[in-house]
Order: structure tokens, then C-alpha cells, then sequence
């Protein structure tokens, strides 16, 4: 058998059913996959975890000691109840099996060895039920290589329930121990400098080092080549955007016109970033440009400036959102800010999934035709059936719901079009280096004058049961000074187990959140001070022509109080929205909490927003919600957002046993050496821009940003 390459199949070194697990709890396809899923920490034969900084919930693996085994029948059921217990020394946790006798043959007082389970509590204790387990060698066994392994550290994979971490090992050491030459990503100058491994070596000394001394540069040489292959990749994208030609597309009257009919002087931020786009729309290369602000900043407004300078010469833009809601509050803010005259020239057009087949067939010719100039829709704009006539920009909003890949299927409708990012979402200059490294970044910081700001609160019922009944005096009295309130839940019906358009807490509880949609419309139809209060409902399994019709009441102010998931997170305007209540906060994250808030003082009309936790102090979940309450700077609390979750959410969906983004590498730690590692790959393109003379790098990029990584990374 020839030996495996890092783009062997995993088929090729594992049975098809230890491949296939691996493949659907983490996505691996190939034994480069396998061999990048590094070790989250080591363990030592003789080394007893502490049992008690284990988490209930959570999935774990720890080295212990057997300390007890017993068996007795079942007093309510038949069959016998086998109980392991194991300790640390001074901790204890038990092991628990039903009707599996012959397990005490080998569980046996004394031994140790490795355990993985979901730590369960049961009568004061903490338990694992039916766990996975490797025990080491017996004493004799052990005696004779005593000395070996003292010192040999036992690696300790991320895993699942339905993979355990000494599955992943021996997948590990088979791959390994097939594999053949390793081209290396790192110019060999570059290794010199920094005093790193060979690849082949790094992989060795990372998943089975001979002494814990071994783990550490092979790590820093694992992420140097991390940090050079994902600048590289993005480099080229910058790259090969850069080397196509695009058509210019000077302003005329059309921007005239509209600038001319604004009643408010552009911020100076609007205008330093509508002239960087401007200049990018006049090159003969395409513009591929991220704009980040603040929460009704007026990214909008820059965007819809955009679209009208390519509108001059005939050209078609395409503003795609991630929700039919936002995409349909988008067509009715861009429609008012054109006015009736702009308006019937453009022709802007709603196209999305949930349409009336014939709504949807009109709209799709207006957009063919070249009739309709601009274009706002959902994810239908990515559908073969969507051709425009001419498209010239294309505008991304909130990036981090779609893919890179999804951002060029609709680039590839057009010939070279430029290309807008926006994001509400501010992303720390270190993410943005990591991430977006592939577009250049404007930013708008300050906000439109004559906002009337917006007061944060967090209301404790862990400690101050009672403001629950105040959060809801407060949004009686809000109304009855006529204006609107909006209460944003983690579900739409706790009582049939269905998660809402789901919030992307970290750590929130494996519970159900505590108030759904449903069950805060059933309370507040109970409260007499609501009884003449217009209440309505949202979420995302609503059809889509009610969900627009109640956005519309909302607009229009026939809406007192809505009650909504997180489909209300971005782009709904409603000025005179005065108050936001957020129940469950703590399952939400930094920046889903401060998008939510910005949904609020957006007019002259004072912002309140009610951050409702039943978070114990000092628990992470509780830090963020205060994190948000204590202040409105959402470049702050970008920062805060990683500190507190770390990079592995933001970049990624870890915590779900997804794959993530990004592997050894931290954004905020290894800040220097991604700087280092743009600046060493600029200087490798500019010499050699197809990478000829580097084919481990090259192989390596093809390898790691291949169109489900891209996407990864563009999510974020």
C-alpha cells in the first residue's frame, strides 16, 4: 500500500464506520483533517484530574483511580445496577451501569484509566451513566515499562458523546503511522528564523510526544503555518479580485438628485466612507469593501449612495439580507429614502423564497429585464433562476450570515461587479485581520445627530424576583405615553421544546429557556394594565406575508407592543420604539444583545432597554449581560465579546463540536504572528503569486480554505 498524503481519504487509513463518525461530528474527509484536530491538553498515566471542577453537563474525559466497585438488583425495575466509583483523592465521582455484570471483571479496585461521559448529578453526587472508558495496563504490565510511561503524556482529543477522545487517538496513530512525506507550508528560511520543526515533525511531537517538553514547539510551529496558510489564501482572494476588470461606474445626476433631497448634512464619517466607495466605483478593478458601524450608524444610507452611482450607467445592484424580514424593511427604508420620482427611475424590487409564485415571477422578470436597478432580497437572489441584465454592486448585509462562497455565487451573476460588505457587527482589528483579510475596511463610528440615546439596565431576578412585575409596569407606562415597546424571547414555545430563531449563547443552560413568544403573550393577556394594549407576535415560522403584514402594523404604529425572536435583531426601524425587553438575556451573545438594543432610540424618542437574567453573579453568562449594560460602544464591546467567549465562537461554532475556524491559533494572543505571517506571505506573492515554488504552501491553502472553510470564516 502506498503512503497516505495528507489528502488521502480518510477511508483510506479507517473502517468506514469509524470514518463516516468522524466525518458527521466533525467534518473530516481526508487524514489532514484528522491530523489538524490537535489535542486540547495532555494527561499522565499517574495523574488524577480533579473531580471537582467538573461541570454538570458537560462532556469530559478524566484520568482516575477505581477506588469501589458493587453490584445490587433494582428494587423498580428488573436487572442488577453496577456502581463504579472513582477518585482523585479527594474527590468522588461514580460510574454507573445497568444490567452489565461482566464489566466487573475488569473494573476492578485499583486500576486506573481513562473515562469519558456527560457528568450527571445524582443525590448530591456527580456520576458519568454508561461511559466510555480505556483503562491502562494492569500493575504487572505497567511495572515492567514503569519508566516509560511516567514521562509519556497521553493527548486528549475534543469529542463528542458518540466519539470518544481514545477513538480519535487511534485514528491518530494509524494515520500517522501510514503517512508519508509531508511537503511544508514554511519556506525553510522561515523555519531557520524562528527556529521551528519540520511539518512532519510538528505532527508527531503534537499528537504523540515522548515527554510534555515536546508539545510546545510543535505548536508554535503548527501555528505559525496556520497563520501563513490563512494569510496567504486571503491574500490571493484580495489577489485575484484585484486582477479583474471591472467597468467604471462614475456618479451623475441620479446621486445629485438624491443628495439634493436629503434634509440632513451626511456625518463626516458617511461622507470620508461614501468617498472611499465612490473612488472604488470609478477603478477599473472591482471594490471589495467591508463597512462595520455602529448600530443605526447609516450604513444603509452609504450603501444606497453606492447604488445609485452604478444606477448612472445602467448598472443593476443587489442588496442581499440574511432574514425576508430585514430584506423587506430594507425595500420599504430604501423606497422612502428615494422618494416617488427616484423611485419610479429605479424601480426597487423585493425578490425572496416565500413569495406568491407570481409576486415572484413578476419580480424576477423586472430584475432580467434590467427594469428594476436595484434589487433587495433573501437568499432567492442566489438561485439559478435569478439573472439580472447587468449587475454592478453587490451588497452584502450582516456578513456573518453568509458564506463566502454565498457572496460569490451572487458576484458570478455579473460580470467583475464591485462588491459592498456591511456589518453592524464591529469586528476587533485583529478578527478583521484574520478574517476579512481579503477586503478593505471602512468604518463609521459616529451616529446622525438627534438621537436621543438608550438607558441599559439589567434586571436580576436571581437576586430581585419582584422587578419581573416592574419590567412589565415599565413597558405599560412606555405605551401609555404612546409609544412602542418590543420583547424579544430565546423561543417561540418553551412548553413544546421548540427553540426560537435561536440565540447564540455560549454557556447558556442544557434547560429551555424560561419565556417563549407564546407563553409572554399568554401572560400579558392576563395582566389587566395590558388589556387595551395592541400586542402582536413575530418569528421566523411565520409565513412570509404575515410576518411583512405585521412589520408593516409595527411601522405604522398600530403595533403598542410586539413580542418577537431574534428576527428583530437587525435592520427594523421604528422610531418611535422607545423601550427593548430582552428575557433570558444571558442565552443571547454580546453582539446579538447590542443589535437587539439598537433597535430602540433610534428617533428623539429616549431608548430603554430591559436586560431580563435569572444569571447568578459572577457567572460568565452574567458578566456578558452586565458587559452590555454598562456601555453602548459596540467597538468595546467587541473586544469584551472575545475576552469573555473567546475566538473559537466568534470564529467559529466550537462549542457545538463543529468544526472551528480555526485551530491552535488565537486571534487575540497570536496577534504579532498573524501581523508577521501577512507581511512573510505579501512578500512570497510578490515574488511568486501562483506559489510555484512553494508547493507545501500551496497544497496547504487548497487544503485548509477549500469552500466549507471559506464559508466558516466568512460566517463570522
Amino acid at each position: 500500500m502506498p503512503p497516505l498524503r495528507l489528502d488521502s481519504p480518510l477511508g483510506d487509513v479507517l473502517d468506514d464506520k469509524v470514518a463516516k463518525a468522524l466525518t458527521k461530528a466533525f467534518g473530516m474527509a481526508r487524514v489532514g483533517d484528522l491530523l489538524a484536530h490537535y489535542p486540547r491538553r495532555y494527561a499522565l498515566r499517574g495523574e488524577l484530574t480533579p473531580i471537582a471542577s467538573l461541570t454538570v453537563g458537560e462532556q469530559v474525559s478524566i484520568v482516575a483511580e477505581i477506588v469501589s466497585v458493587s453490584e445490587r438488583r433494582m428494587h423498580n425495575r428488573r436487572g442488577s445496577l453496577l456502581e463504579v466509583v472513582i477518585s482523585d483523592g479527594e474527590g468522588q465521582l461514580s460510574l454507573t451501569f445497568f444490567n452489565q455484570s461482566w464489566r466487573m471483571g475488569e473494573l476492578r479496585r485499583g486500576r486506573r484509566g481513562m473515562f469519558s461521559g456527560k457528568v450527571g448529578e445524582f443525590r448530591g453526587g456527580k456520576q458519568f451513566a454508561h461511559p466510555d472508558y480505556q483503562l491502562f495496563d494492569d500493575l504487572e504490565t505497567a511495572a515492567q515499562t514503569a519508566q516509560a510511561l511516567a514521562s509519556r503524556p497521553i493527548p486528549v482529543y475534543p469529542a463528542t458523546a458518540a466519539v470518544a477522545t481514545w477513538t480519535i487517538a487511534k485514528a491518530v496513530e494509524g494515520a500517522l503511522d501510514g503517512l508519508g512525506e509531508v511537503d511544508d507550508p514554511l519556506p525553510d528560511d522561515l523555519r531557520r528564523r524562528h527556529a521551528l520543526l519540520p511539518a512532519r515533525t510538528a505532527l508527531e511531537h503534537i499528537h504523540r510526544p515522548s515527554v510534555i517538553d515536546d508539545v510546545a514547539p510543535a505548536q508554535q510551529t503548527l501555528r505559525m503555518q496556520e497563520a501563513l496558510v490563512l494569510q496567504a489564501g486571503l491574500l490571493q482572494q484580495r489577489a485575484a479580485v484585484a486582477a479583474l476588470h471591472a467597468r467604471p461606474r462614475p456618479a451623475g445626476e441620479l446621486r445629485e438628485s438624491f443628495d439634493a433631497r436629503l434634509t440632513f448634512a451626511l456625518t463626516d464619517d458617511q461622507a470620508s466612507v461614501g468617498e472611499q466607495i465612490a473612488a472604488d466605483l470609478v477603478a477599473e478593478r472591482p471594490m471589495n469593501r467591508l463597512v462595520q458601524g455602529e448600530v443605526g450608524s447609516g450604513k444603509t444610507l452609504v450603501a444606497l449612495r453606492a447604488m445609485l452611482q452604478v444606477a448612472e450607467s445602467g448598472g443593476q445592484a443587489a442588496l442581499i439580507a440574511p432574514t425576508e424580514v430585514l430584506a423587506a424593511q430594507h425595500l420599504r427604508s430604501i423606497a422612502a429614502m428615494l422618494g416617488p420620482d427616484l423611485s419610479a427611475k429605479l424601480i426597487p424590487t423585493l425578490l425572496t423564497g416565500q413569495m406568491p409564485a407570481a409576486d415572484r415571477r413578476r419580480a424576477a422578470l423586472r430584475v432580467a429585464s434590467g427594469q428594476s436597478l436595484i434589487v433587495v432580497g433573501t437568499h432567492a437572489l442566489l438561485s439559478a433562476t435569478t439573472t439580472f441584465a447587468d449587475l454592478a454592486l453587490v451588497v452584502v448585509d450582516e456578513q456573518h450570515r453568509f458564506g463566502v462562497e454565498q457572496r460569490d455565487a451572487l458576484r458570478a451573476k455579473g460580470t467583475a461587479p464591485h462588491v459592498l460588505v456591511l456589518t453592524a457587527t464591529p469586528i476587533p482589528r485583529t478578527v478583521a485581520m484574520t478574517v476579512f483579510g481579503d477586503l478593505d475596511v471602512s468604518t463609521i463610528r459616529t451616529l446622525p445627530p438627534g438621537r436621543a440615546g438608550i438607558e441599559s439596565f439589567v434586571a436580576p431576578l436571581a437576586e430581585k424576583p419582584s422587578w419581573f412585575g416592574r419590567v412589565w409596569d415599565r413597558a405599560a407606562e412606555e405605551v401609555a405615553a404612546g409609544r412602542q415597546v418590543f420583547v424579544v424571547c430565546a423561543a417561540i414555545d418553551v412548553d413544546v421544546d421548540e427553540p426560537g430563531d435561536a440565540p447564540s449563547a455560549t454557556d447558556a443552560a442544557a434547560s429551555r429557556p424560561t419565556w417563549g413568544v407564546a407563553q409572554v403573550a399568554t401572560l400579558l393577556s392576563q395582566l389587566p394594565r395590558f388589556a387595551q394594549v395592541r400586542i402582536e407576535i413575530l418569528h421566523g415560522r411565520m409565513p412570509s406575508d404575515e410576518k411583512d403584514a405585521v412589520m408593516r402594523r409595527v411601522a405604522a404604529g398600530e403595533v403598542d407592543l410586539l413580542i418577537a425572536t431574534t428576527v428583530i435583531e437587525v435592520g427594523v426601524d421604528v422610531p418611535n420604539a422607545s423601550t427593548m425587553i430582552v428575557l433570558d438575556a444571558d442565552r443571547f451573545g454580546v453582539s446579538q444583545l447590542h443589535q437587539l438594543r439598537g433597535r430602540v432610540g433610534r428617533g428623539s424618542v429616549p431608548g430603554l432597554c430591559l436586560l431580563v437574567t435569572e444569571a447568578a453573579v459572577g457567572s460568565p453568562a452574567r458578566e456578558r449581560v452586565e458587559a452590555v449594560a454598562a456601555t453602548l460602544d459596540g467597538f468595546a464591546l467587541a473586544e469584551v465579546d472575545l475576552e469573555l467567549r473567546g475566538e473559537g465562537d466568534v470564529l467559529g461554532a466550537a462549542q457545538s463540536g463543529a468544526r472551528s475556524s480555526l485551530r491552535l491559533l488565537r486571534v487575540v494572543a497570536d496577534a504579532d504572528l498573524i501581523a508577521e505571517a501577512r507581511d512573510e506571505a505579501s512578500v512570497l506573492l510578490a515574488d511568486d503569486p501562483q506559489l510555484t515554488a512553494h508547493p507545501g504552501l500551496r497544497d496547504a491553502i487548497e487544503r485548509r480554505l477549500d469552500d466549507d472553510t471559506r464559508a466558516a470564516l466568512g460566517k463570522n
